[in-house]
Formats: C-alpha cells, structure tokens, sequence
C-alpha cells in the first residue's frame, strides 16, 4: 500500500487522537459509575499479572474473579480492540467485571501494540496469554477445559486467530505451541471484528460507497498500522493469522472441530460486512454460528452499557455461553447495568 500524501497523513493522525482520546475518556469515566466497583459485585481482581517474560507492561493481564466460589471456574479470556493501535485491558475492565459477575474466571489481557510492534506481535503474545491462562487457569481457581475466547473489533480478529492456531497445524512456532496445549475453546465471542486486515480498500467500495471519510481513514489506519513493513499479497498463507476470515473462507479442513460462535455486530457498523462473511464461511465448514445484528447500532456498541441495545447484546451473550458450556451462569444473566428485574428481560 502506497504512503499517503502529508495532508492524509495529518488528517489521520488527528483523528486517531480523537478515538484514542474519546475511548481513554470513556474508560475513566465509566470507572466513577457506582455499578464499576468490582467488590460490589463480589468480584476480587488481580493485577498486573506476567503472562510472558521480560518487563514490558504490555506483557501483563488482570485477573477477574467471583469471591463465592463452591467448584471450579468456567475460564474466559479477553483480548481488547483498538485497532490493533491504542486501548489496554486498563480499558476494558467493563468487559472483564461483566463476565466475571456471570461467574467466569477472566484473564484480561494487553498486548503489543503497532505501528511499533507490527504484525505478528499482537497475535504472537495473545497466544503465549492462551498457554498461561491454560497452564495457570487451575492456580486461581478455573477449569482451562472450559475456555471461552472472547474480544472486540481488533480483539475479535485475535480471538478468531487463537480459536485456528488452537484448531489447525500451522508453521508458526507461537501458533504451534497453543496447538501443542490441546485445549480447544469451548465458545468464540468475536464482536465486531475486523478479521482481513490486508485488504482495506475493500470497506470503500460497500455500504453505496457511503462510507464516510473519518471511518475510512480509521480502517485504513487500523490496516496500515498492523501491517507495516510486511508484504501485502493477497491470499499469502503468511498472513492467515492477520487475514483469519480469508484462511476460514478458503476452505481448509481443521485438523481439530472448531467450537461454536457468537457473532455480535451492529447493522450500522462498517464492518458489518466481516461479521456476515463469517458466519457465512463458518456454515460452509459446518461450524455452528449464531450471529446477531443490532439495528441501528454502531461499532462496539456494546461498551455503552447505558444503551439498551447493548444489554441485549451483553444478554444475549450470556444466554450463547450457557448454552456452549452446557452450565446456567449466573445471576440470571443480567449485565451490572441493568437496572430493573423487569427491564432485563425485555
């Protein structure tokens, strides 16, 4: 991809500020909502936890876990969105503290971030966070045989690329060793995700080529960023773990039965069309699918828990992973923003 003229290049800069400045704002603000408090929930978190050696603080991941617990926990790791760019598991505590108030075991995890660490960094140190929390799930009380994978936009494309290295041989070395676990989630949650990464001249051409100029410029950032330095030819094997929906459209057979996902994403979302190819290549290789649009609603729309649609979302998530564990989480199902018994049925 070609380096875009210094007006493009400012023009993007500027807008990464925005999104980077808006999500940071977001975060913290969320933190002074009453309902953000983790011991309200009788959740306890650890921080700050080495999943990899070395000091880099993007090699660390919190722990989230219910106070009360008779038997051991179902394990969900999350790995966060953010363009690949920007955002920590320091931002998404909400996506933590709702799954660890419905009983989960969550490792929430950060990893290197580009342009500086450029693909395969972030998926190479998802899957050493996969053989931690495999190896270390039993010493804060979870059982690794019931690992969900869950995250969100950029986190959705990780998510999906750690569900293949768990599910097919690939030459990889990091890849390999999550094969080497033999441990297979147990459900998918990929929201939103962007999942080909290479190709982001693609978005320019759907939606009636309605796209705007500040969305466009975010995906194309988002591709530029994680890819920088690496070669862009399109359908490389090389790139499988970038480009996870092409390797899955493409047909190949898993040497291990992939688990069942939940595919969350808004109708208003630019990348809505990821989101239906998806579930379109996983029904072609016999995966069970269960995708949900949102009318209306925008990109990670399910962070803003004061919207109704994102509790269904976050309801409807609850309601898939009782179904894949085969286990009633718990309470009820209901998000910590809910706010009437009644309201959470609706």
């Amino acid at each position: 991809m070609p380096r875009p003229p210094l007006a493009v290049r400012i023009r993007q800069k500027l807008g990464m500020a925005v999104v980077d400045g808006f999500f940071h704002g977001a975060s913290a603000i969320g933190r002074l909502h009453p309902a953000s408090k983790p011991e309200k929930h009788d959740v306890e978190v650890i921080k700050d936890v080495r999943y990899r050696d070395g000091d880099l603080e993007e090699h660390l991941l919190d722990v989230y876990r219910p106070r009360a617990r008779a038997e051991r926990l179902p394990v969900l790791m999350y790995v966060h969105g953010g363009a690949f760019r920007i955002l920590s598991k320091d931002t998404h505590w909400l996506m933590a503290l709702s799954f660890a108030r419905q009983g989960f075991l969550v490792f929430n995890i950060s990893y290197r971030l580009a342009p500086r660490h450029p693909f395969p960094a972030a998926i190479e140190d998802a899957c050493a966070a996969y053989e931690f929390v495999v190896h270390e799930a039993q010493a804060y009380g979870g059982d690794p045989s019931t690992l969900v994978l869950a995250g969100e936009s950029a986190g959705g494309n990780l998510a999906t690329s750690l569900t293949i290295a768990s599910t097919f041989e690939r030459p990889e070395p990091f890849a390999r060793a999550v094969f080497e676990t033999g441990v297979v989630p147990k459900a998918v949650v990929p929201a939103c995700a962007f999942l080909e990464v290479s190709r982001p001249e693609r978005f320019a051409n759907l939606y009636g080529g309605k796209l705007s100029g500040f969305l466009h410029d975010r995906i194309l950032e988002a591709s530029s960023a994680y890819l920088r330095g690496v070669p862009h030819a399109a359908g490389d094997p090389a790139l499988d773990l970038a480009d996870p929906l092409v390797l899955l459209e493409r047909g190949d057979r898993p040497v291990r039965p992939p688990p069942p996902f939940f595919v969350p994403c808004g109708t208003a979302d630019p990348l809505l069309d990821d989101s239906r190819r998806l579930e379109r290549a996983l029904a072609d290789l016999g995966v069970p699918c269960e995708a949900r649009y949102y009318e209306g609603e925008l990109h990670a729309f399910h962070a803003f828990v004061m919207r109704r649609a994102a509790r269904r979302c976050w309801r409807d998530t609850f309601a898939f992973l009782e179904r894949a564990l085969g286990r009633p989480l718990r309470p009820s199902g209901r998000t910590p923003w809910d706010r009437t018994t009644a309201e959470s049925t609706r």
